[in-house]
Formats: structure tokens, C-alpha cells, sequence
């Protein structure tokens, strides 16, 4: 068959679903292949593209069986035909060939026009489905925008690419946040699945990554890895504590990361509903890093420090103990999380009277 609106019809389809024109020529073929199996009764058929001429060819395919043979041992399951019959087909069969006999989509009956429609459907919407996942597998551990959709009990549905949504739980969303259709809010990606009802991604805005997603974002340094981030926590919507470290020497990691009159590390608290971001400086020394990790507070010394076990002791002034444990014990909590080290916090009235030499 030679048809040129067929060809500009594979390239409006491609063009619409934003699609390669190869994977709707593939979809294509195997509708055409499913047509030919239902007319002509065949297990196989092939269809061959001739783009340039604007014409396609389609031919089932029978495999001759050599005379008094009633079945072949093959890999591929073709169907059989007597060397008579094929000879009905083609008077130039042979026993023991492939024969290809060729038919023309005019002659496809109504039956094997939907088997065509069906399955190139069929496979269009999986090589679609397969693209979006894809698509969105890229952005699996990114940070996107969503827009809220709608706003219902336990979540909410949010659009987080064209034609792409997903429920953002509110376990996942910030405490005591008030989200309204139309907001615009970043989220962290944490997985994207393939499943039988469609594609599932699944977000939040809890997690430690959508912290270090803004910090990459609004901080050249970091982007760049002038500065790294190696260490993190959240309590989430209230504080942050992220341990930084430059990696050069003519670069303060706290300073560029805060930012002119703190601007910088202002603008990243406003997409997380105002939580605080603590910033200290990363040592390789244990007792420095033990010691910054929890600021505000004064540390006067680290000792018993146990690299095996990862734990120390952390002397602080009488009056800053409440501030170096923090409301609720946060601060050495999120110090704890950050270093990787477990801390034990005393002042320096009980470190006395416990009788620990620092």
C-alpha cells in the first residue's frame, strides 16, 4: 500500500504525544501484525516500512512443510501449510521455506480492523506510559515545584509536572502548614513506581534532601562543590542543623551559605513555612566537630571521646546547659543526627561533681 497521509499521520501522532516517530511506527507495526493475524489465520506476520517511498508492505508468513512431513521442529512458532496448498498461495513454493504472502490493509474484514485499532492503542499508551515513568524516573531524588490541585482531609493532590499528579500525604506535608488550591510549594521526589493502575510517585516535603535540594539551589558554592554538605537533620518545620565545609580555603562556608544580612539562608526558610536552618562548620577533628555541631550553644570542652563507639561527653557552662540540650532535647538531638556522633551533654557543675577531668 502506498499512502502518504498514512506517514503524515504517524508524524501528527508522534508530534502530539511528543514521541519519537520510530516508537508510533512500532506501535503501528504491531497493530498492523495483529490485523494480519486475524485475517489470514496466521502465529506471524511481518510488516516492513518504506518511508521514503510512502509505502508499507504486510505479509503473513507459512512455513512449507517437506512432503509427508505433518510438523517441524522449530524455534520460532510459524504456521504450517502443506506443500499443495502453499503451492495454491505462491506457485513457486518450496518445501522447507518461509513463505510470505503478501495483503494489503484493504483487505483487513471488521474483525481485523479492531484487532489493528486495539492494539496499536494498545501499545502507543504503554510506549506513552513508559516515557512519562521515565520521565519522571529522572526527577526520582529532585526537587520539583507542585501546584496544590486540591486540598482534602489526609492530602493533598498537587501537580508536580504537566499532566503529571500525585498525592502529597499530609504525614509528609509540614506541621501545622496551611496549604490552599493554587499554592505553589517545592517537594523532595523519594520514589518513583511502575505499577498495573499507572504510574505512582510519591513526595514530601519532610524529608532531609529537600533541605539540601534549597541549599544547592540558592548557594552557587554548594552547586558548584565549593562548599559540601556533610551532615544533616531536621526536626521538620521547626529546625534544621547542616554541617558545611569549604573546600577552599578563601571561601567561609557559613558566611557565603547565610548569605549578605542573612539573605540568602532567609530566602531557603521561606519554602519550608519559616523552619530555621542552624549552619556550623565541618571538622575532621572530633572534638571541633562535636563542639559546633552544637551552636548556639558555648562548648568548653569534649572528652571521653570514643571513636569506635562514636560517643563523647560535651562540658558546657551552667547557664547554656537548657540551650545546648534545647527545647524538648532538639539541639543535641539534631547535633546527634548531623555529626554522627553520640553526645552527652553536661555543665560544668555536674562535670565536677562526677569527678570528669577535661
Amino acid at each position: 500500500m502506498i499512502s502518504k497521509a498514512f506517514y503524515q499521520n504517524i508524524y501528527d501522532v508522534a508530534e502530539e504525544h511528543e514521541l519519537d516517530k520510530s516508537q508510533v511506527f512500532y506501535a503501528f507495526e504491531q497493530g498492523l501484525i495483529a490485523a494480519c493475524k486475524k485475517q489470514l489465520g496466521v502465529q506471524t506476520c511481518r510488516v516492513e516500512f518504506k518511508e521514503e517511498k510512502n509505502e508499507i508492505l504486510i505479509y503473513g508468513q507459512y512455513f512449507v512443510l517437506p512432503e509427508g512431513e505433518l510438523s517441524f521442529d522449530l524455534d520460532k512458532k510459524y504456521t504450517f501449510i502443506k506443500l499443495s496448498d502453499a503451492k495454491e498461495l505462491s506457485p513457486k513454493a518450496k518445501p522447507g521455506e518461509l513463505l510470505e504472502i503478501k495483503i494489503e490493509p484493504s483487505e483487513f474484514n471488521y474483525n481485523a480492523a479492531r484487532d489493528l485499532k486495539n492494539r496499536f492503542n494498545e501499545v502507543l499508551n504503554q510506549v506513552i506510559k513508559e516515557r512519562d515513568y521515565q520521565q519522571l524516573k529522572d526527577l526520582q531524588y529532585e526537587m520539583v515545584t507542585a501546584r496544590i490541585l486540591e486540598v482534602e482531609e489526609d492530602f493533598y493532590r498537587i501537580e508536580i509536572t504537566k499532566d503529571v499528579t500525585t498525592r502529597l500525604p499530609k504525614t509528609e506535608a509540614l506541621p501545622d502548614e496551611k496549604l490552599y488550591v493554587g499554592d505553589r510549594i517545592r517537594v523532595y521526589i523519594t520514589e518513583v513506581e511502575m505499577r498495573k493502575k499507572g504510574i505512582k510517585v510519591f513526595v514530601s516535603r519532610r524529608h532531609n534532601n529537600l533541605v539540601l535540594k534549597l541549599l544547592e539551589e540558592h548557594i552557587p558554592e554548594i552547586k558548584d562543590g565549593t562548599i559540601e554538605i556533610l551532615g544533616i537533620a531536621r526536626d521538620p518545620g521547626d529546625r534544621s542543623k547542616v554541617g558545611l565545609r569549604s573546600n577552599n580555603p578563601n571561601v567561609d562556608p557559613i558566611g557565603a551559605s547565610v548569605g549578605e544580612g542573612g539573605q540568602r539562608i532567609k530566602e531557603i526558610s521561606k519554602f519550608i513555612a519559616g523552619e530555621k536552618i542552624d549552619l556550623f562548620r565541618w571538622s575532621e577533628n572530633e572534638r571541633e566537630l562535636i563542639a559546633n555541631s552544637l551552636q548556639p550553644s558555648t562548648v568548653i570542652a569534649v572528652t571521653q571521646v570514643d571513636p569506635k563507639k562514636k560517643s563523647a561527653i560535651a562540658i558546657v557552662p551552667d547557664d547554656q546547659l537548657s540551650l545546648a540540650i534545647g527545647k524538648l532535647g532538639q539541639n543535641v538531638k539534631l547535633a546527634v543526627q548531623a555529626s554522627g556522633w553520640n553526645i552527652d551533654i553536661k555543665s560544668e557543675s555536674i562535670a565536677a561533681s562526677e569527678g570528669i577531668i577535661y
